[in-house]
């Protein structure tokens, strides 16, 4: 067995540069049950950090198409912190990926260093291209909206037998047909639409889950979402937001004892800030009864620097990925997917999904 992941990413923007950078920060990191801040596992089946090998990435960017990964993860629009620079030579260019929907319209309206300027080479074959490498692993990381483009990476790893970790929310993973053709494949699939370590859909499904164990009868609730990435540029049109507004309304409402009515509950993006940068500014209001029928309300404010957010559960998620293939089992990975995920197949509390997935990791649980 293998001690190597290789994996193959598409779209090197914010949430590529953490995970790259990621690997890097924490290469030395071996010890188990040494606490490292950030990591929810410092190794993971036998798995380190240090094992992931970016072996394949695709972009459409001119300033990131023909460069390698270790440059492209820090040029133009990507603008989150920067924990680890000294990134070396990966010896992995970037591809000219299809365009599709990938882009939307409106992006060309705002100045170069916001926005994605799109590169004039021809795509790859992408499926030929995962199989020259043996990637493994094909990690989803295009903008929301992009329903065709991730239709067509998702092929393309059927194709070429890698398994799929879907980050963003267009429903692959929680799609019957689609689970089945990964089933079909014995290929492991992760999705839809990654989680953050603590982030808004995090904390909102706590504090909800809270409210109900405690009793409370929760009447209204909000969350408001704004930040200054190429994510929220994206999302000002807000024809692409449908499965991004499903998946995060799905993921707190599945903690509730009683579904809301759209009207009572409203989640979602609100604007692009872009002096925020890769910050993420979150407000959640939550209104509800408690004992005697007296109201309760609670208001919260969460800052995050978005992309080192997620990069934290695609970390786990890959070694999960992994630990499947090596058991050769295919299909949606329920456990991971609950735990990792806002729109999994399958919603549990993140306690549950959270002892799913180290029963997993142990062998007692198959998926």
């Amino acid at each position: 067995m293998s001690r190597e992941i290789k994996i193959a990413i598409v779209g090197v923007g914010n949430c590529a540069s953490s995970l790259i950078q990621g690997l890097f920060y924490y290469k030395n990191v071996k010890d188990e049950k040494e606490l490292v801040p950030g990591l929810m596992h410092n190794v993971l089946g036998g798995y380190k950090i240090s094992d992931i090998k970016v072996v394949a990435a695709f972009d459409v960017d001119k300033r990131k198409v023909g460069k390698d990964v270790s440059e492209a993860i820090f040029a133009p629009p990507n603008c989150t912190k920067v924990f680890c620079r000294d990134i070396p030579k990966q010896g992995v260019k970037v591809k000219m990926g299809p365009i599709l929907d990938g882009v939307a319209s409106h992006m060309k309206e705002y100045p170069e260093d916001k926005t994605f300027l799109v590169a004039k080479e021809k795509p790859v074959d992408v499926a030929k291209e995962l199989k020259k490498v043996g990637a493994e692993i094909l990690i989803n990381y295009l903008p929301v909206g992009a329903q065709k483009a991730t239709e067509y990476y998702a092929k393309a790893a059927l194709e070429a037998g890698t398994a799929f970790i879907n980050c963003m929310p267009v429903f692959i993973v929680s799609n019957k047909k689609w689970a089945e053709k990964f089933e079909k494949k014995r290929l492991p699939c992760i999705g839809d639409d990654i989680k953050s370590q603590v982030g808004a859909t995090i904390v909102h499904r706590t504090l909800t889950h809270l409210f109900t164990q405690r009793g409370v009868i929760i009447d209204r609730s909000y969350q408001l979402n704004f930040g200054g990435n190429t994510d929220f540029l994206n999302m000002l049109a807000r024809e692409r937001l449908k499965s991004k507004k499903i998946s995060k309304t799905e993921a707190v409402e599945s903690q509730l004892a009683k579904r809301l009515s759209y009207e009572n509950l409203h989640i979602g993006p609100s604007d692009w800030v872009p002096w925020l940068k890769d910050n993420k500014i979150c407000f959640i209001r939550i209104e509800g009864r408690k004992f005697g029928n007296v109201p309760v309300e609670l208001e919260l404010r969460l800052s995050v620097e978005d992309s080192p957010n997620s990069a934290g559960c695609v970390i786990d998620a890959i070694r999960l990925a992994k630990l499947a293939l090596d058991r050769k089992v295919g299909g949606p990975l329920i456990s991971a997917s609950a735990y990792l995920m806002k729109h999994p197949p399958q919603q549990f509390s993140d306690e549950k999904a959270r002892e799913m997935v180290e029963e997993f990791i142990k062998g007692i649980r198959e998926r």
